[in-house]
């Protein structure tokens, strides 16, 4: 052999497994995402979340691929979605949502689930406790302690003084509502407040809940579960106001479509919290091991347009608290 054919031989039996690993591709995860609202309500929540997957180094179709789930605000097909999810043997899960956390975890004992936003996980069973999760859940949780919803009534109370006879909607078919219901009551007591539950399990109930709320003598609502309402905040918005209801909601997008009050955690801003434990699990860190992490701020909002639109005066205190004021 030439001394030129052997150092080219000798080049290729170098270089081949070098080029070869450089083309071997990337692992590409699969992860679910089962949602209780339609995408379209949550887009903005949605898109804050993909945003900082992209800054943890995770772009779908890239080394990610998404199977989306979505229950289009009906609570009762989340089981059926989380089985599928399983089905398709993906990764990990993400939940946000009380009713699709608890469904993701029913569904699977084994796939990480990265649960976003639901109250009362360690109630409900989903984790054992915050600190130390114990199974394969973990993520954020909405509610930074017990009480959170009577704090809803107490803020609509402050807001309007005149409020006495409040309709919480809700769903039964939301695993937590057991827990918002003994919240609502006991704050009503504190507040000489009297209630007046409808269900709303699922976007077909709605205007039937409608006509009951018009024949009903109640002065003010109060959302109390968001998966089946929130892709008609701007419907309900509109019937508050025609009925001169004043309303408060958890979700600042309710506010934006034309509630009165919302009170709660802004959902864009921390849900990147739970991208960060999409990341850490990914990676290989165990769902068990991850603190499940709480919220440290709320915030207020207030419409002053639906304040004019409802004859409504804010006080001046209230309003100070406020951490935006649309107008």
């Amino acid at each position: 052999m030439k001394r030129r054919q052997f150092f080219g031989v000798l080049g290729g039996a170098v270089t081949w497994p070098l080029a070869a690993r450089a083309q071997q591709k990337e692992r590409v995860y699969r992860i679910g995402y089962l949602s209780a609202p339609s995408r379209e309500s949550v887009q903005r929540t949605l898109d804050a979340f993909l945003r900082k997957l992209r800054e943890l180094g995770w772009v779908d179709g890239t080394n990610l691929t998404i199977e989306y789930r979505w229950a289009d605000g009906d609570i009762a097909r989340l089981p059926e979605l989380a089985a599928d999810l399983v089905r398709q043997n993906v990764d990990l899960i993400v939940a946000p949502n009380t009713a699709a956390a608890v469904a993701a975890k029913n569904a699977t004992s084994n796939i990480p689930v990265v649960m976003v936003f639901p109250s009362e996980p360690v109630e409900l069973k989903l984790v054992s406790s915050l600190r130390r999760p114990g199974g394969n859940v973990t993520g954020t949780t909405f509610t930074a302690a017990p009480g959170f919803y009577g704090k809803l009534l107490e803020t609509l109370k402050q807001a309007v003084p005149a409020v006495s006879k409040v309709g919480i909607l809700g769903s039964s078919a939301d695993p937590a509502s057991v827990y918002h219901t003994g919240d609502l009551q006991a704050a009503a007591t504190t507040l000489g407040i009297q209630l007046q539950w409808f269900d709303v399990s699922g976007p077909d109930q709605l205007n039937q809940t409608f006509v009951a709320l018009a024949s009903k003598p109640i002065d003010a609502l109060l959302i109390s579960s968001s998966g089946p309402l929130m892709p008609h905040r701007n419907k309900l918005a509109e019937f508050a106001i025609k009925e001169r209801l004043p309303m408060i909601a958890f979700i600042r997008e309710f506010a934006e479509a034309g509630t009165l009050l919302t009170y709660g955690v802004n959902l864009s801003e921390f849900v990147g919290r739970s991208a960060i434990y999409v990341d850490k699990i990914l990676k290989g860190a165990q769902p068990a091991d991850l603190a499940v992490e709480q919220p440290t701020k709320y915030e207020l909002v207030i419409n002053l347009h639906t304040a004019k639109a409802l004859g409504i005066t804010i006080s001046p205190a209230v309003l100070a608290r406020a951490d935006e004021v649309i107008e």
